[in-house]
């Protein structure tokens, strides 16, 4: 009967002990989940660009296509971060400085194309139109090609906020970012991208007029939420990647630009009443953060222009259009 009742204890703190484990991994995971919020509504924003103009009825397969894509590229980065964080975690600090820089850049090209026309990114080089199947297949590979760079900025930001000790643990929070993240993103995209096929058949076959008004406005509604999730995802990469710099560079030891941002930030806070003083201080650290993202964004562009993309089109031996 002891040896009975000592099994059972055995199990019972096993038990609390797994149960601990998975509210320590879904704690990291959440936390380190909402610090990739640029990379991930940047992710959502441009992946419905990937389908535009192919039939219906190939949307939802092409998304999941790109989502099992995407989740091989996470699941292929995460052993060699872990394996970085474990035995050299300097070089996480690196990547997410460059990743960071990364995020700047794209943000601060957005923006000059905007403000520069007929300098529009392409999504791919292989968009025209073609025969479907090869146009699909192209489609899908230059989307999991643009995804592996968005899921390495991802996975290095998730790892460099997961705070739990234990290697097993980390990775499986570092695992269970990438399926959240996945999900969510692929998710939110194959419901943009129906949203007017949905919203047509509500308009066509709507048997109350409030229901067809209702797909109507769904149809007509839908280029402003891709342009209003665009604005959105820029302002968001400029945000964290400016602060993804400016803590990696406080982490190598340059201090200046944080503490001047951090000083700014406290000094409006100061001046706001009240409980109102923590929110301003967040907003103002947080545009400003954006602002130094958009300044280095710019800084990165003619450097990508006039060296890195001629260096890699000699490598490659493509000539620009």
């Amino acid at each position: 009967m002891s040896g009975l009742l000592a099994l059972l204890d055995d199990v019972a703190a096993l038990t609390r002990l797994t149960a601990a484990s998975l509210d320590d991994i879904a704690a990291n995971a959440a936390k380190a989940g909402s610090k990739t919020l640029g990379v991930v509504i940047d992710d959502a924003a441009v992946t419905p660009a990937y389908v535009n103009g192919v039939h219906a009825s190939r949307e939802l397969p092409m998304i999941g296509r790109i989502a099992l894509g995407s989740l091989r590229n996470k699941v292929a980065l995460a052993p060699a971060l872990l394996f970085l964080n474990w035995f050299y975690p300097p070089a996480i600090t690196a990547l997410l400085l460059v990743g960071g820089a990364y995020l700047c850049f794209e943000g601060a090209e957005k923006i000059w194309h905007v403000l520069a026309p007929g300098a529009d990114h392409a999504v791919s080089d292989d968009m025209s139109p073609g025969n479907p199947a090869s146009l699909e297949q192209a489609r899908v590979q230059g989307a999991i090609k643009t995804d592996f760079i968005l899921s390495a900025e991802i996975m290095t930001v998730a790892l460099s906020v997961i705070t739990t000790p234990s290697p097993w643990l980390q990775a499986a929070a570092l695992l269970a970012v990438g399926v959240m993240v996945t999900a969510g993103v692929y998710g939110a995209v194959a419901i943009i991208v129906k949203l007017d096929d949905a919203g047509l058949f509500m308009a066509r076959a709507g048997r109350f007029a409030p229901t067809r008004a209702l797909g109507r406005l769904m149809v007509r509604s839908l280029p402003a939420v891709l342009g209003t999730l665009s604005v959105i995802g820029t302002a968001a990469m400029l945000w964290v990647g400016g602060s993804i710099v400016l803590h990696s560079l406080h982490a190598f030891g340059l201090h200046a630009p944080a503490d001047i941002i951090a000083r700014m930030s406290a000094a409006a806070g100061g001046m706001a009443p009240g409980a109102a003083g923590a929110a301003t201080t967040w907003i103002t650290g947080a545009a400003l953060d954006g602002v130094a993202g958009l300044a280095l964004g710019l800084a990165i562009i003619p450097l990508t222009n006039h060296l890195v993309s001629p260096m890699l089109r000699l490598v490659t031996g493509k000539r620009s259009n």
